[in-house]
């Protein structure tokens, strides 16, 4: 049975995680073990626990306890609760929850990205994307539009990030994803190569071929490859892949947000 607690004191060490601590701080909290991550609103974290992540404390809007954070509540045994009301969470959090409910959760190991491809057939390829609310959309596409796991470089911003989680409205517990080695772009190209993947990178070049091509439909294990906001993809990761693909713009508009590419991308190429 969960205790309630009812938060007197802003200050209180305990809420320090949901308070003080910055992303970096909460993913080494506990190293050289993984380290904690914040899930917020009632659907985010029922995916996290189905997933299997383990809740350290819950931070609920006192309406919440008997409404749409019970059953969270139950599931999640003889945790901490801490709860009042909206403005006192708002000075805590630093800014309005929407839907009422943080949880604090442990991270789980992280995964390795040869075992994940193994049972793979497409897969998405992140390279150095910062943008949080980027990487969070990217994985919502990914698991709603048929691919099978998500890959990142080591510049990507971690998708168990706050605002990565709360925008991929839980993806990132639902489809497995895995950082890449520390390797240069025709490198991963490369072991992605090994692994049986055909690659596509998502960039505009003379010799790009249009998203519809049929030849990448027919390709039985696909890396999509994409790139950052303004740079793009490098061009040693175009240059070594096998396609460079692009998607029909009108308008004059020479691009879409890399989000939006993707859904595009992941809709025409995946498994459907």
């Amino acid at each position: 049975m969960s205790e309630i607690i009812e938060v007197t004191d802003l200050s209180a060490k305990e809420l320090f995680i949901y308070s003080g601590t910055s992303e970096v701080q909460l993913m080494r909290y506990n190293e050289p073990e993984p380290g904690i991550f914040i899930a917020e609103s009632p659907k985010v974290i029922r995916r996290a626990l189905d997933a299997g992540y383990e809740p350290i404390s819950l931070l609920s809007e006192r309406k919440y306890i008997t409404g749409q954070a019970a059953d969270i509540i139950e599931r999640c045994g003889d945790i901490p609760v801490y709860t009042a009301d909206s403005d006192v969470l708002t000075s805590i959090a630093g800014f309005r929850l929407t839907q009422g409910v943080l949880c604090a959760m442990k991270r789980q190991t992280a995964a390795n990205f040869v075992q994940i491809c193994t049972h793979a057939t497409h897969i998405a390829v992140l390279e150095d994307i910062m943008n949080q609310t980027n990487v969070g959309a990217i994985f919502r596409s990914a698991a709603a539009l048929g691919f099978d796991a998500v890959l990142l470089t080591s510049g990507c911003s971690d998708p168990l990030y706050r605002r990565s989680v709360r925008v991929s409205m839980g993806t990132v517990f639902q489809i497995p994803w895995a950082y890449l080695e520390k390797t240069s772009s025709d490198d991963y190209v490369n072991m992605l190569r090994e692994l049986g993947f055909s690659t596509a990178a998502m960039a505009l070049t003379d010799d790009s071929v249009g998203i519809d091509n049929p030849k990448l439909n027919n390709e039985k294990k696909l890396a999509v490859i994409l790139g950052t906001e303004g740079e793009g993809l490098k061009q040693s990761t175009v240059s070594a892949c096998d396609y460079t693909v692009k998607i029909p713009m009108s308008h004059g508009v020479d691009s879409l947000n890399v989000a939006a590419a993707s859904a595009v991308a992941f809709w025409q190429l995946g498994k459907h």
